[in-house]
Formats: structure tokens, C-alpha cells, sequence
């Protein structure tokens, strides 16, 4: 919901673990505390608020998906337009966060 109404588009749990089965993408996790219960698979944790353009791919042209805890976080839009503002071309979010991916029974690592 956040990622609509800050114009970031948004990926479904399914849409997320297709584009993952595929590769070629930047996860990452930006939620504020390091997760305990883990990880999407192939994600990576940068604290929101350190987060810099050397926590990026080079390549300015690789997708890179952000996720937080649920569709009312904030953190994972804005990280995607800051992304955006540093020249990533082909950034999205998961939408309905990491309490999406959970209850659609996808694994964590």
C-alpha cells in the first residue's frame, strides 16, 4: 500500500519469488532491525538509516527490490526512491513485506 501511494512499484510474494528463481537481482531487507526469524533467500539487512549508494549494485540497470516488515512500512518505498535518486533505473518493492512472504508460506533463511 505505501509503495503505491509513494509511486514504487510494487511485487507480489509469487511475483518476488519468480523474479528470484530467475536471478540477476538486488534483495534487500531494510527493516530496522537485523531479522530474527531471517531472511527472505538471497536477501541481504542494510539498517535503512545508513543505508548509501555503496550499498548498491555499480550496475545502475540491475533491479533491486526492497522489502520491510508489511504493506504499511514505509522504510522499503523510500529506500527504493532514494535508489532512484542515485540512478537505479529498475527498483520495486516487495508490497506486502516480510509478513506477506510468511503467510503466502514462502521460506526464510
Amino acid at each position: 500500500m505505501m509503495a503505491w501511494l509513494m509511486g514504487v512499484p510494487g511485487l507480489s510474494p509469487a511475483q518476488l519469488q519468480q523474479r528470484l528463481q530467475q536471478g540477476d537481482l538486488s534483495l534487500i531487507d531494510v527493516n530496522s532491525a537485523p531479522p530474527r526469524q531471517g531472511l527472505i533467500p538471497g536477501a541481504r539487512w542494510i539498517d535503512p538509516t545508513q543505508l548509501g549508494p555503496q550499498d548498491l549494485p555499480t550496475n545502475r540497470d540491475q533491479t533491486l527490490v526492497f522489502y520491510c516488515a508489511n504493506p504499511f512500512c514505509r522504510k522499503a518505498p523510500r529506500a527504493a526512491r532514494q535508489a532512484r535518486q542515485w540512478g537505479h533505473t529498475d527498483v520495486a518493492v516487495l508490497a506486502a513485506g516480510i509478513e506477506g512472504w510468511q503467510r503466502a508460506g514462502l521460506p526464510l533463511s
